[in-house]
């Protein structure tokens, strides 16, 4: 569905991007005076508007709270602990998430695990795909014509920004396809910096742009395997039990590691490499605890306890 607010914050610095999120929010606040502000995950929108609400004394709710990689070079390891230093309800996904709280001294009556939400999307998503015609997507031609392949996805700046470090992860996707071809939705960053770069990925990758969510789901939930840096889809993965190799040196959400099918690989060719070579003796993995679907149920739950109860 539609939004019923556009912030219109487009595009821009982080700095821009935040600044004018607070002041529409601002005025959204001042027009409807909400009992509650609930923000979710750890994009600029996050913290721009636990901020707004902060300050004209409006409680705020977190979901996904508690998630760290440690990576302060990380914009949303930024925004992540600023939205929890100033949150009244955390509403966290796994486990480490509530040991991150407490380790930071957060009240514990104050933590819920619930679950995920993306999950329930997810989950909501993947049951609506079977009612929508897949042969429109123009990916499908592509899954009709590769019997297994893999996924990557890369946007991350510490990844695509650094002439180095994307040569190198080129050149593994390269030699992989070789044996896997692979398909890359490209985020117009990392295009711009393939081409400025020089980077050849071969005729077995295939680059298309960037993907509309559900023709997304379509292409990844059938993967061998996929190659990423998003946090999300290392989430994701894990819920649909689809190989995931995070092509990064932390993760701010270790249960899809400890639990799921996720595997933490770096960004080093070699050990890159490694990885897929080991790849049909990747551990299954299961669904972590919570992630049934039912997240956004147990957060209005505790929600509408505790506003009743103010």
């Amino acid at each position: 569905p539609a939004p019923d607010v556009f912030m219109g914050a487009g595009g821009g610095s982080h700095a821009e991007q935040t600044a004018k999120i607070m002041l529409g929010f601002e005025q959204l606040c001042l027009a409807e005076r909400p009992d509650a502000v609930l923000v979710v995950g750890d994009v600029n929108s996050t913290i721009a508007c636990s901020i707004v609400a902060k300050k004209m004394h409006i409680p705020v709710a977190h979901v996904e709270a508690g998630l760290r990689s440690g990576d302060m070079a990380m914009p949303e390891e930024i925004n992540r602990i600023v939205t929890d230093s100033i949150s009244d309800w955390f509403f966290v996904t796994e486990p480490a998430g509530v040991d991150n709280l407490l380790r930071e001294g957060k009240a514990r009556e104050k933590i819920h695990f619930v679950g995920h939400v993306m999950v329930d999307n997810l989950l909501y998503q993947h049951d609506k795909l079977q009612e929508v015609d897949m042969r429109g997507f123009p990916t499908a031609a592509y899954k009709t014509g590769q019997p297994r392949y893999g996924v990557v996805t890369l946007h991350r700046p510490s990844n695509v920004d650094h002439a180095e470090t994307f040569t190198g992860i080129g050149n593994s996707l390269r030699e992989i396809s070789e044996t896997l071809p692979l398909i890359f939705p490209v985020h117009p960053r990392t295009r711009a910096n393939l081409d400025k770069f020089g980077i050849d990925l071969g005729d077995r990758v295939t680059l298309t742009g960037p993907l509309a969510y559900m023709e997304f789901l379509h292409l990844w939930k059938d993967a061998a395997v996929v190659m990423t840096d998003s946090g999300g889809l290392q989430e994701e993965t894990t819920a649909l039990g689809v190989p995931c190799f995070t092509l990064r040196e932390n993760t701010e959400r270790p249960v899809t590691v400890e639990e799921g099918t996720n595997v933490l690989v770096g960004t080093r060719p070699e050990n890159i490499l490694a990885a897929f070579a080991g790849l049909g003796e990747t551990k299954t993995g299961r669904r972590p605890e919570l992630w049934d679907g039912r997240a956004a149920e147990r957060i209005v739950a505790i929600l509408a306890a505790d506003l009743a109860r103010s």
